[in-house]
């Protein structure tokens, strides 16, 4: 017996080399039908990069976005991943902003570098900017998931889109409801103290406030600005108290949000009515079952999902089984991967602008909120989107405007 060249095992003497070659092909064609999936190569993942801020003062709403953008994942992923591309699954690439912006680019950065097909972030305002800038510099499809500063999307950034509303759309919202609400009860507000956090949220909604409420016949008597974190708003509740206005508009992170309604009530201050204009509270489950007493009543203008859509109930249902608040952090982070999913789907490609292309002609709609058709305009934001009024009535959170969304009637003024 001979040996043939390296590999190719043992050829017995008596054996022709064409003979040897199509007994080879013959037992390489049984190795393909026998064991194909050995041979097929499976579809690339798709790596989506979730920028979040998990440590640092808002990192409760940062682990809730990472949250509710993994549960994302994980529904788009057990449907059957990206089926235009073969059933590629989704994989989320996770970075932590730290709640500061320049970490949040810095995380960008190493994603794009890394190859990311596309990038969801970042919770705050800031950090939005931040990330999509820098996501930018690749041209990296980005999609803001809570961010609500109308800066993020006034750019010219073509990479950059945002489902959900912003604080313009909130605002154009927020003070007529306001309006209805105050007149169907006889116009008993005419004052109003604004309380903001100081970063681009805060400020950007406290700017536009002061400029819309005395168009309403609404006298904005003071703003007051304070600092992140803030521990002890013992000072600025004893101001208001001394002014006594008949509305108090607080507009601030959880955190703050929480020590404030609770410093609020522990000085018994009397107000017609707290009126949030996306409050990082009022519109929470567990601000109104760790602190009920301070949370009835309160209004709020936010994002929410849509109380009658069975979309919207199943996903509440699944996130609180997994020990989840199900929160606007939670819902909307969902949506921004899902409305990227989906623009990945109808691309068939994970080309860039193959991606921005079919995100600027989306027409989405399993999004489970109380939104107009999905339309996105020429700056990346959904115009369908809109806020709604909510209300906390009796330990639960209640819509009270738009009237097709409600589910219950406005209090005011508080009685509690």
């Amino acid at each position: 017996m001979t040996v043939s060249a390296k590999g190719s095992g043992p050829v017995h003497k008596g054996m022709r080399r064409r003979e040897f070659l199509a007994t080879g092909a013959a037992t390489i064609g049984l190795g393909i039908t026998g064991f194909p999936s050995i041979l097929r190569a499976a579809p690339e993942n798709v790596k989506i990069g979730l920028v979040h801020p998990v440590t640092g003062f808002v990192a409760f709403s940062g682990t809730q976005c990472r949250a509710g953008a993994q549960m994302a994942i994980e529904d788009i992923n057990a449907a059957g991943g990206i089926k235009s591309l073969g059933g590629a699954k989704l994989e989320g690439v996770l970075g932590d902003s730290q709640s500061k912006p320049e970490i949040g680019a810095a995380e960008v950065a190493k994603m794009t570098e890394a190859g990311v097909h596309g990038i969801v972030a970042g919770y705050s305002s800031a950090i939005s900017l931040a990330t999509s800038q820098e996501a930018a510099k690749t041209n990296t499809p980005h999609v803001v998931d809570v961010g609500v500063s109308d800066e993020i999307v006034n750019r010219g950034l073509k990479n950059t889109f945002r489902f959900a509303p912003g604080y313009g759309k909130v605002a154009q919202i927020a003070v007529p409801n306001l309006d209805t609400i105050n007149k169907g009860a006889g116009s008993p507000a005419k004052t109003a103290m604004i309380v903001h956090e100081e970063s681009l949220f805060g400020t950007g909604t406290a700017k536009l406030l002061s400029a819309e409420l005395p168009k309403i016949g609404i006298e904005v008597i003071d703003v007051i600005k304070h600092a992140n974190p803030t521990r002890d708003f013992t000072n600025i509740v004893l101001q208001i108290k001394a002014k006594n206005p008949d509305l108090i508009i607080p507009a601030n992170y959880y955190n703050e949000y929480v020590l404030f309604a609770r410093t609020l009530r522990q000085q018994q201050v009397k107000a017609k009515g707290i009126y949030s204009v996306l409050g990082g509270a009022a519109s929470n489950y567990q601000f109104v079952a760790q602190f009920p007493e301070a949370a009835e009543q309160i209004m709020d203008c936010n994002h929410w999902f849509n109380p009658k859509s069975d979309l919207a109930l199943q996903r509440k249902k699944a996130a609180e089984a997994k020990g989840l608040v199900y929160t606007y952090e939670v819902f909307l982070a969902y949506n921004a991967v899902a409305f990227l999913a989906d623009a990945i789907e109808r691309a068939k490609s994970t080309e860039k602008e193959a991606v921005i292309a079919a995100l600027a002609g989306s027409t989405w709609d399993q999004h489970g909120m109380p939104y107009g058709p999905t339309k996105i305009d020429e700056h990346g934001q959904n115009t369908g989107a809109q806020p709604v009024n909510t209300q906390v009535l009796k330990k639960m959170i209640e819509v009270i405007y738009p009237k097709e969304f409600a589910s219950a009637d406005a209090v005011f003024p508080m009685t509690a």
